[in-house]
């Protein structure tokens, strides 16, 4: 019966292994650990100016949102003084307020949207 040579033992490629002078060495290899990204919420905050119509045109516009939802959010925002039109990143976020204040400048009224963290 033949025998096989004695294979030399594998190292697994997580543990590192010395430097033996022929010049090659295996790193260890970690696995990243990703965290999901801070969120922000988008807040309108109501003010005795700006027509609901307005609002509700601008959550169905910029938050996607359905009319009954829409009409819904901006209810609270005159009932409670804000209301949450999203939850989103910061980056997102901040692009919303933005396109809702300037939306909100061009048709002359007083508006005020602003991100909190969530």
């Amino acid at each position: 019966m033949p025998v096989d040579p004695p294979q030399p033992p594998v190292t697994p490629p997580e543990t590192p292994r010395q430097d033996d002078g022929q010049g090659a060495v295996v790193a260890e290899r970690k696995t990243a650990k990703t965290e999901p990204p801070p969120m922000y919420q988008v807040v309108m905050l109501n003010d005795d100016y700006t027509p609901m119509e307005f609002v509700v045109m601008v959550l169905q516009e910029y938050f996607k949102r359905d009319l009954e939802t829409a009409t819904q959010i901006m209810l609270k925002i005159h009932h409670e003084g804000r209301g949450v039109c999203g939850v989103y990143t910061k980056d997102v976020a901040a692009t919303k307020v933005e396109l809702v204040l300037a939306a909100a400048r061009r048709a002359g009224h007083p508006l005020q949207c602003i991100m909190e963290a969530a």
